[in-house]
């Protein structure tokens, strides 16, 4: 197998979506991912180095009949059917994998790469090509690329209305079939069947630095935010040029990880994402008790307005801060736990890297929130073959190649509870899944995201920037934020609630 680099860019005018002949998606071009919790991602995440290079494993392409071994009765192709190994072995194919992980394409990535799984995939299939085109720009430029058709075989799914998962994917099979298979199941279910396989599940967290905390004097992990914020207090008391809590602001994507944490982690309820806030007024209300979406970004707020984060939010790094948190110079990243891997492998101290529980205790119990990262779509427009290739591709990412367990994640493959050493902090701590929406609500959350402007674990990236804004500047309170997201959110269901009377 021989290897090049392509190197692909959408400029990101829309054209395309101007002229695309396909219907437009129903959610607006700034919406990034929906998902149970920011990936990331993180979260959702534009996980990512600063390139968009195409790894590509290279081997002369033929179509040839693929087998029925994998079908269900109906002819359908079937993810739970699939023996890896033995099925779709007279495949020889070339399949075209989009996605956001940019550094995954780069010899420098400290993890294992794009090119490495693709040669270990190519040991039990030789003669499926797989061709791995990445963006650093995927939330915009995956709708974009959707639209026109021009993705390929695979790519990570989108901020589509569930509804109009089968226009563009194909099915895994029904989610009783998938249940059994992989968690996070209803991540991308509709109507009864599964469109999509989650790369990795996350957990979300904050990333530390437990080397910055001992010596500063904080000999436990903080559980509220109050406790938090001292915590950050007592590392600048400490170190001065030690920054307490790195932003991320300038990257802009880090900003969506915030969102992760606004459902499980902040209520302990599985419902509350995609449910009670859909039809919750003013669910940005100060509750009174540390919890809810209120506790949540205050954390923020609170530590910038008091000088806890970087001198300059605009000149902030995402690439130099793994290695700064390696070596002491950043204490704490709010992330998910898919973070957790790059800050250990980005310099000689990995082990001064911590994971813990966001600061936030309900009723004298942690929870976390937890969900699927992106997730493996196939295109529904390509040929058997193609499509039996690429099932067979996410089947194996997903049950032989260690990828979730490389990344620091949750094991996708539904019998696979080998947790990697990022939890070792959560014993304590439930992990909160998001309940699928009521039927016929699908998509409400995006409706309301698009009117509302918020984007909450959809890309909304900007008004968690806005935080650090005003904080920084003292020119809006914190309350008077949260009022104004309130009264956007309250207008959007009314709106919305209008025009389905």
């Amino acid at each position: 197998m021989s290897l090049k680099i392509i190197t692909k860019r959408c400029k990101g005018c829309g054209i395309c979506a101007a002229f695309c002949p396909k219907k437009v998606l129903a959610v607006s071009l700034a919406a990034a991912m929906t998902l149970s919790m920011a990936a990331c991602g993180g979260s959702s995440s534009d996980s990512s180095a600063a390139s968009d290079d195409a790894t590509t494993g290279s081997v002369a392409a033929t179509t040839t009949e693929s087998g029925d071994a994998a079908e269900t009765t109906d002819g359908a192709l079937n993810y739970a059917s699939i023996k890896l190994g033995e099925d779709y072995t007279d495949i020889t194919t070339t399949i075209h994998v989009f996605n956001q992980r940019t550094d995954m394409s780069e010899d420098s990535y400290p993890g294992k790469n794009w090119e490495a799984y693709i040669a270990d995939f190519n040991e039990m299939y030789p003669n499926i090509t797989v061709e791995v085109e990445t963006d650093t720009n995927y939330s915009d430029d995956s709708l974009l690329r959707l639209q026109s058709g021009d993705w390929g075989d695979i790519m990570m799914i989108p901020a589509v209305d569930k509804a109009d998962l089968s226009e563009y994917f194909l099915p895994y099979g029904t989610l009783d079939e998938m249940e059994g298979q992989i968690k996070f199941a209803n991540t991308w279910d509709y109507d009864g069947l599964v469109y999509g396989v989650p790369s990795t599940g996350n957990a979300q967290g904050v990333v530390y630095n437990k080397r910055v905390f001992t010596e500063a004097g904080v000999t436990e992990t903080p559980k509220t935010p109050d406790e938090f914020i001292a915590a950050l207090q007592a590392i600048k008391d400490y170190d001065s040029s030690i920054i307490p809590l790195y932003t991320n602001y300038a990257d802009g994507w880090p900003m969506e990880q915030w969102d992760g944490q606004i459902a499980g982690t902040t209520t302990g309820d599985s419902t509350y994402m995609n449910q009670k806030l859909l039809h919750t007024k003013d669910p940005f209300q100060d509750y009174g008790d540390g919890t809810h979406p209120y506790a949540l970004y205050k954390v923020l707020y609170d530590a910038v307005a008091d000088g806890l984060t970087e001198d300059d939010f605009t000149t902030t790094s995402w690439e130099d801060s793994k290695g700064m948190i390696n070596r002491g110079e950043i204490a704490t990243m709010v992330l998910g736990s898919w973070a957790y891997s790059q800050m250990v492998d980005a310099d000689s101290h990995g082990e001064d890297i911590g994971y813990m529980p966001f600061p936030i205790t309900i009723d004298g119990k942690q929870y976390a929130s937890a969900g699927a990262d992106y997730s493996f779509g196939i295109n529904a427009a390509s040929d058997a073959d193609h499509q039996a290739a690429a099932m067979v591709f996410v089947k194996w990412m997903t049950e032989e190649s260690g990828f979730a367990y490389n990344e620091g994640g949750i094991p996708i493959a539904a019998d696979d509870n080998a947790y990697p050493d990022a939890y070792a902090e959560f014993g304590d701590v439930t992990f909160v899944s998001d309940e699928s929406a009521l039927e016929g609500e699908e998509d409400l959350l995006n409706a309301l995201n698009a009117d509302s402007g918020l984007n909450i674990n959809a890309g909304g990236k900007e008004k968690v920037q806005e935080i650090i804004e005003h904080a920084s500047n003292g020119d809006m309170s914190y309350d008077d934020i949260m009022a104004e997201w309130n009264e956007k959110w309250t207008q959007a269901q009314e709106e919305i609630g209008r025009a389905h009377v």
